[in-house]
């Protein structure tokens, strides 16, 4: 549990000494790949942690194809907040990429964390407001960036994924085809761009 506890102790300051007090509010689960945490039609109940490994978040169009909201590597959260917040049917799923370890947090987990530790309140508001602040420039991504500024932008925001995924997840959450990703590409290794 040691990125948990990272995260709470460093991201959200609470005091090292008092970071076991937090465990009683999260389960730890190992997940399979391809196994689902949350399907369309079904109510999320909790914030997922990774722990170790990657899940991702997409829907089904009605035509059937995927698109990719997020990917939550280590260190991330991931849930539907629609869902969870406002008791609504999911729209999305919630899929492990790789074989994981999560912790389930309940619904209730940083409203209980806020009153244990007041502190917390400002650091958790501006996670929130930072995630806000990049779902708003993924919207206008998709809306005015070209293919190659896409890409450019999933470097910066998932500089580890681009191993660990197929192409054609890659793609989804681009908003392109793979065989547009695919020119991307060369077009980069034309320009001698290599991604760190």
């Amino acid at each position: 549990m040691e990125n948990i506890q990272t995260y709470l102790s460093e991201i959200l300051e609470i005091p090292k000494e008092e970071v076991a007090k937090c465990s009683n509010s999260y389960v730890s689960k190992k997940v399979a790949k391809n196994e689902f945490l949350l399907q369309a039609g079904e109510v999320c109940n909790e914030t997922y942690f990774v722990e170790k490994g990657l899940l991702r978040m997409y829907s089904i169009d009605k035509n059937g194809k995927e698109h990719i909201i997020q990917f939550a590597p280590e260190k991330w959260l991931i849930s539907d907040r629609s869902s969870l917040y406002f008791n609504e049917k999911s729209n999305y799923y919630i899929e492990a990429v790789e074989e994981s370890e999560i912790l389930l947090l309940k619904s209730d987990f940083f409203k209980d964390l806020n009153h244990t530790f007041p502190n917390s309140i400002e650091n958790n508001d501006m996670l929130l407001q930072k995630h806000i602040r990049n779902l708003q420039n993924r919207v206008n991504s998709l809306l005015s960036d070209t293919a190659e500024e896409r890409y450019m932008n999933f470097i910066k925001m998932y500089p580890d994924i681009l191993l660990r995924v197929p192409q054609w997840m890659v793609a989804s959450y681009l908003g392109i085809t793979p065989e547009s990703l695919s020119r991307v590409r060369k077009e980069l290794a034309r320009k001698n761009f290599v991604p760190s």
